[in-house]
């Protein structure tokens, strides 16, 4: 029998702490007393009142403490109790427990949620931060300054991006090389490692294997080859190429680390092993960026008509996604699948909702016209996106707002490619037609009045 009264239901849990810490005494009668006077004329949870009676048995307090599974009398049990009690009265009543703890709490993530700088892991214990001031972060902490300028290529510069784990970046240049570059752990300076020659249209592409184990070069709209690179050897593992009307400038691995698709703009769209053998093809459509969905078996392409498309290799369905009303020059999607990144002809950088498939932002500042520009998500969380552009400057904003929040200056020409490191939020390289390649980093420790004057122009 149970009374569902909340009235009962407290004064239940009362007279029950108040009977075992009467039995923990060794005040069997008053124990007695509460069951009988007051417990039991409730009329509420006669099973538990039945199990009760069973502790007046027990000979001692640990005995009693061991078959109840209560700590015993003192403050956290009684805390317990209170917390118990909470539920079943309204706020105006008593407040809830921690309630001021859990407001600075609220007030401190919201203040960290508005930092446009914020780019380290949230921490939410109250211990690590000052109650005395607002939280801000600096932009002198923001990569926003030029670390390092490579310029080991002797020409244009397409492409760059950093491994998955981090450790890398690759390059691709018109000059024919791929360079891999080595991340010191410590410094962050990179270095060069190895240079992988032969790419006789030049390197506009590049994609990392899951594990980094290989890279993929491509080249521009004329190059019916790609190149799969082992890397930690430096060896050409496949060169492939099924035509020479082929034209093979986009590549995407599939999560497996096994199989790999790529496309162009000529109609080719082919899924292969990693010796370059065909396992599917896709006819008739005009690829000009793809990218591999975390099932391992759609594969979104964009294409001449201005959209993305999803493809789904095992049942030879496809389906619209995304549609443009402007040439789709490169997209990029976020680790959680969710989001792409789109750079539009003549518009500039878009956001996308893949699951909900609606326009979400529209990123201002950027110049755009039909390069191919990649632009790329980043920073903690991937709070942070940013994107080269023709006026020679890399822009970066806050994924939540569509002014930048940053606008880096150094490059003499136009700003192919951007990327962020995945694993050391501080770190981003950029690559352009000037030749170089700039690795951008938080300011240099410099006294305020030097670092007040950098932050104009950012250089």
């Amino acid at each position: 029998m149970r009374n569902n009264n909340p009235g009962a239901r407290m004064k239940f849990l009362l007279l029950q702490q108040k009977y075992l810490e009467y039995l923990e005494d060794g005040k069997v009668l008053e124990a007695l007393q509460v069951l009988r006077g007051e417990l039991t004329p409730l009329k509420y949870n006669t099973d538990r009142i039945h199990v009760l009676s069973g502790y007046l048995m027990c000979s001692h307090a640990e005995d009693l403490r061991a078959k109840t599974e209560w700590e015993g009398k003192g403050t956290n049990s009684r805390c317990r109790l209170l917390d118990k009690l909470q539920t079943y009265l309204p706020p105006s009543v008593m407040l809830p427990p921690r309630r001021l703890q859990t407001l600075l709490r609220q007030a401190v993530e919201l203040q960290r949620d508005r930092c446009l700088y914020h780019n380290t892991k949230l921490d939410s214990s109250l211990d690590s931060v000052t109650l005395l001031l607002d939280h801000v972060c600096s932009r002198k902490q923001f990569p926003c300054y030029t670390q390092q300028i490579l310029t080991e290529h002797c020409n244009e510069v397409w492409f760059c991006k950093f491994s998955n784990d981090g450790t890398k970046l690759a390059t691709g240049s018109k000059d024919t090389t791929v360079i891999i570059w080595q991340v010191d752990p410590e410094s962050h300076q990179l270095k060069l490692l190895r240079t992988l020659e032969g790419h006789a249209y030049g390197v506009s592409y590049l994609a990392w294997s899951p594990d980094d184990t290989y890279l993929i070069a491509c080249g521009p709209d004329d190059c019916s080859e790609l190149w799969l690179w082992n890397v930690p050897t430096g060896e050409l593992r496949t060169k492939m190429s099924q035509s020479h009307e082929d034209s093979l400038t986009s590549v995407a691995w599939n999560p497996d680390g096994k199989r790999f698709v790529t496309g162009g703009q000529r109609g080719q769209f082919y899924q292969c092993d990693l010796d370059g053998n065909l396992l599917d093809s896709w006819e008739g459509v005009r690829v000009q960026c793809l990218w591999c969905v975390g099932d391992g078996r759609t594969v979104l392409a964009s294409d001449t008509h201005q959209r993305i498309r999803g493809y789904n290799f095992e049942d030879l369905t496809d389906r619209n996604i995304v549609q443009e009303d402007h040439p789709i020059m490169s997209f990029t999607v976020s680790k959680n699948g969710r989001l792409a990144l789109l750079n539009v002809a003549t518009q500039g950088v878009h956001l996308w909702d893949l699951q909900d498939r609606v326009l979400v932002r529209k990123y201002q500042g950027v110049t755009q016209g039909f390069y191919t520009i990649h632009s790329c998500f980043g920073g903690h969380n991937e709070d942070f996106i940013a994107s080269g552009s023709e006026d020679h400057k890399v822009y970066i904003w806050h994924r939540r707002s569509e002014l930048p929040i940053a606008e880096l200056t150094g490059h003499t020409r136009t700003v192919n490619c951007v990327s962020w490191n995945p694993i050391i939020p501080g770190l981003m390289a950029s690559a352009s037609d000037d030749g170089t390649v700039r690795v951008w980093g938080p300011a240099p420790f410099l006294d305020t009045q030097e670092v007040d004057g950098l932050n104009g122009n950012y250089h």
